[in-house]
């Protein structure tokens, strides 16, 4: 069976741009989503989600970083809605569909009937919609048009995965209806390219594989196109979705793919449906051989095999019966082979090209090159010396040069493919070595054993490029065993996941409430500090970072600063960590009369008026009150009248109460000749009634 695979196959323009700017997003430490799902295709999806990008449908409850739009685009209300919602917009809207979007908007300003072809429920047409605040006439069919409202002008635009036949029809239709028609043909030209790909192939082979998700419109409407054409075509996800029967029956396979199947999946489905081809072509080709060989064996032995009756003499022969005995005791104990034996055999010679092994057969058996390892680069005259015993098995027993034809190969194979599926079904990982690069993935060798590793599993993150890891040696945990055909699929991934996981649950073990860690500042936000402390990152709220009032968590710390943090919560089960940053330091004001005598002098700033006085900031979380009547030299009536909200001012202290967290200023009594004037009755007075003030109302506010 020939295998037919579409040129047009794989990403589009357009879902290609959308998805590297999605993958290139989870590299950053930013909450990201997208809105709906990237592209119609589950293993994509799944893929971002692996990688810290979820899918939402909706706006409203989310509260992450940044948004990407995906590239079926979106209503332009939601670019206002990211907008005051403060929301990062990551734009990967298809260009072609930005042109419709544009189109739509300017026939709304213009009052001009906007008309799409396309299906209502898609994202897309929902979307171009949207740019016209949804007046837009849908129509997806000659009916819907027979029910469109009477309209001498109009402007008429297509969902760009829109069949060009579809097209074709409903344009004529309204163009009966409607006089002025201004005609905007946006369907996209990868999608008109692919339907008629499509046609052809269907045309061409007798069975056909439409590739793609069951939710992509453009893989559908290649579906039905084949369908058309070929009945046996069958739309798959994947290659685990590929139909059991008997391909022999067919001539050509057609595989055709939408344009949001990503490479790896079709090569998967290329390279499943070639190694079945192989497997029918061996059970062909390679049997009838094994048949002839064996019967080349039974026809030959009788005639070298002579039969001698007893006392009988051989009248040709010129030696008595005792050696005819002994010949006929040799030819007895020869064992009797055939392809696919196993047998143990004894090595006679050996070079870099081939090994001659003694396995007890009236011919010796030579094992070439290719055939002595599952390394293919392996020396022979490093590995094994003469008088080795080593196991093989017979490939033919007679070749071209008459010679027994053995395998060492295949007898490492079928061990290593036994160790395989033990150590499988225990769970363990596997070391593995890059072998070839290929689309989608990369060929690596499991202890001889071919596996094929997708390239999303090559690492937690995108991989670039796949060609790096050839020969490399890497970790690998097997994903999946097709016994029957020899088939691995593993994943350099997921052990990196089952590592993390394992490394992740012993620093959650060593968490403590109220132990002090060093951590690094990774992230700043609004409301915190994200620190990494040995592989986790918890969050210092930023009522956490010091004792005083913070504007912005950048005031206080900066990113890759080391600090030390207290553990104040563990949420194991939410996996959150509540750090707290000032709790390593002093309250100021346990130290405050230590650090602020009486009589010193003071540089501070001003941070709150009141009626009766002043707050002075002296260090964050530490206020002093200067009282009305020590601010001036004088009398005044309001605070205002000599002092202001960030002015900077010296002071005395006057005395400190750290019980109470009050501290009493005097910026009077650093004013020269303040004191001799005509009014100490009135400044007297004034600090008298002083400690009548309840600051109680005002030190709460200090406080926090």
């Amino acid at each position: 069976m020939k295998i037919v695979l579409a040129e047009n196959s794989g990403f589009c323009f357009g879902v290609r741009r959308a998805v590297e700017q999605a993958m290139e997003a989870a590299q950053e430490d930013l909450t990201t989503s997208t809105l709906g799902p990237i592209i119609h295709n589950p293993q994509v999806v799944n893929k971002l989600a692996d990688l810290g990008i979820n899918s939402i449908d909706r706006l409203e409850g989310f509260s992450g970083d940044r948004i990407v739009i995906r590239s079926h685009g979106v209503a332009q209300e939601i670019y206002i809605k990211c907008k005051e919602k403060g929301i990062e917009v990551i734009d990967a809207t298809c260009p072609y569909v930005k042109k419709i979007q544009r189109k739509a908007a300017q026939c709304h300003q213009k009052g001009l009937p906007l008309i799409i072809v396309g299906e209502s429920h898609h994202p897309e047409t929902q979307g171009i919609n949207g740019w016209c605040e949804s007046s837009a006439y849908i129509v997806n069919s000659l009916s819907d048009v027979e029910q469109l409202p009477n309209m001498d002008k109009a402007c008429v635009v297509a969902q760009t995965t829109t069949a060009r036949e579809k097209w074709d029809k409903l344009i004529a239709h309204l163009g009966e209806r409607i006089k002025d028609l201004e005609i905007f043909d946006s369907i996209c030209d990868a999608t008109k390219n692919r339907q008629v790909e499509a046609l052809e192939v269907s045309k061409r082979c007798d069975i056909v594989f439409v590739i793609g998700g069951r939710n992509s419109s453009n893989t559908r409407k290649l579906y039905e196109i084949c369908q058309q054409y070929c009945k046996h075509t069958y739309h798959i996800e994947s290659a685990l979705d590929i139909p059991k029967m008997d391909y022999g029956k067919f001539n050509e396979l057609g595989i055709i793919s939408g344009a949001s199947t990503p490479d790896w999946i079709i090569k998967e489905v290329f390279v499943t449906m070639s190694d079945i081809e192989r497997v029918e072509t061996t059970e062909q080709i390679v049997e009838p051989e094994a048949k002839e060989a064996v019967s080349e064996e039974a026809t030959a032995q009788p005639q070298e095999a002579e039969v001698v009756e007893e006392g009988a003499k051989n009248p040709e022969s010129t030696e008595d019966s005792g050696d005819a005995n002994f010949m006929e005791d040799v030819e007895k104990s020869m064992v009797t082979i055939r392809p696919g034996t196993i047998i143990t055999g004894k090595v006679v010679t050996v070079n870099e090209s081939e090994v001659c092994v003694n396995i007890g057969y009236k011919a010796d058996g030579i094992i070439p090159q290719k055939e002595f390892s599952t390394d293919p680069d392996a020396n022979p005259a490093e590995l094994v010396k003469e008088g080795d015993e080593i196991e093989v098995e017979v490939i033919r027993v007679k070749d071209d040069d008459g010679n027994v034809l053995l395998s060492k190969k295949n007898v490492e194979a079928r061990k290593n493919w036994k160790k395989l599926l033990e150590d499988y079904e225990s769970g363990v990982s596997f070391e593995g070595v890059g072998k070839q690069a290929v689309k989608g993935g990369l060929i690596a060798t499991i202890n001889g054993v071919r596996a094929f590793v997708p390239a999303s599993h090559l690492d937690v993150r995108y991989v670039n490029d796949i060609t790096e890891y050839v020969g490399k040696v890497m970790p690998l945990k097997i994903l999946e065993v097709e016994k029957h055909r020899r088939r691995v699929v593993a994943s350099h991934k997921q052990f990196l996941l089952d590592e993390e996981k394992k490394e992740k649950e012993k620093l959650w073990d060593a968490l403590e409430e109220g132990l002090t860690v060093k951590g690094i500042v990774r992230r700043l936000t609004n409301f915190g500090a994200f620190v990494d402390i040995g592989g986790l990152d918890g969050l210092v709220h930023v009522t956490d970072l010091a004792w005083g009032r913070v504007e912005h968590p950048k005031d206080v710390v900066s990113i890759d600063e080391e600090i030390d943090v207290v553990i104040l919560k563990v949420d194991r089960e939410r996996e959150r960590v509540s750090l707290g940053f000032k709790q390593t330091k002093p309250k100021p004001w346990d130290i405050a009369d230590d650090r602020y005598p009486v009589n010193s002098v003071i540089t501070g700033r001003v941070v709150r008026i009141v009626p009766f006085g002043a707050f002075v900031e002296i260090e964050p979380g530490l206020d002093g009150l200067v009282h009305i009547s020590q601010i001036a030299d004088r009398r005044i009536e309001k605070v205002e009248d000599v002092l202001e909200l960030g002015q900077e001012v010296q002071a005395r202290v006057l005395d400190v109460n750290p019980g109470a967290k009050r501290i009493s200023l005097s910026i009077r009594d650093l004013i020269e000749g303040a004191n001799d004037g005509a009014d100490d009755d009135y400044y007297e007075e004034e600090e008298s009634s002083s400690v009548l003030v309840d600051l109680s109302q005002y030190q709460g506010e200090e406080e926090e």
